[in-house]
């Protein structure tokens, strides 16, 4: 599913450069999870950002699907990420002016999708919303907000889910039962899933852990990582 070779990443800092990324090789193959961890600042973030096509490296390559990314113009990323990807952020960014039904149906909606509400529904219900569809992201707790935007980022079966710290923002009781939501339904859908997290606990119940420390892959490991 994806294929990371000789990545490197970085930014303009003053007159010099600060390197995010170096020389980052890893593959991924289709339904595995797998959680990035590592200290802030590490670049765990920055490399989610480019899995999902919103910036390009500075130099390196990247396959999604077998499709080199770096082939691909603005158009062709926002095709790929609205047809292929599922992307859940910290923050949730919901569209304040709209429902939950109107911000999970959006994806489908802008895809030009039929029965896009019907769908969207289905999915509220999958995470627990039924009801609550008409509700705008202000009259929502912090943790429905977060099942809204799980559901808006699997309601078009995504093969690839990104997934940036989605528990940072939650209480631990509210988080558990987000990270126990999040797995159930990719376990569901079979889509590869690569997490950033801070939490070993979460970490552990992805299939491998990918470590990076200033900007380097130092290990990969399967199914467990250290407290």
């Amino acid at each position: 599913m994806i294929e990371i070779s000789d990545l490197d990443m970085s930014y303009g800092l003053g007159k010099g450069q600060l390197n995010v990324l170096v020389g980052v090789n890893v593959s991924i193959g289709e339904g595995e999870t797998v959680a990035i961890v590592g200290p802030s600042g590490s670049g765990k973030t920055t490399l989610l950002i480019l899995l999902a096509g919103l910036e390009q490296p500075g130099a390196g390559r990247i396959e999604l699907d077998g499709v080199d990314m770096a082939c691909l113009d603005g158009d062709a990323l926002a095709d790929i990420r609205r047809d292929r990807l599922g992307i859940i952020f910290q923050s949730f960014h919901l569209v304040p002016s709209l429902t939950a039904l109107g911000n999970v149906s959006l994806p489908l909606e802008i895809a030009g999708k039929d029965g896009a509400r019907e769908r969207a529904r289905e999915m509220l219900e999958k995470v627990g919303l039924a009801g609550r569809e008409d509700h705008y992201p202000s009259q929502l707790s912090g943790g429905e907000q977060q099942r809204v935007a799980i559901a808006r980022a699997l309601v078009h079966g995504p093969k690839l889910i990104l997934a940036d710290e989605p528990t940072g923002n939650l209480d631990v009781h509210t988080g558990a039962k987000i990270i126990e939501l999040l797995f159930g339904l990719n376990a569901d859908s079979g889509a590869t899933m690569v997490l950033v997290t801070h939490d070993p606990q979460i970490a552990r119940r992805c299939q491998r852990v990918l470590c990076l420390q200033d900007g380097k892959l130092i290990e990969s490991r399967d199914h467990a990582v250290s407290a």
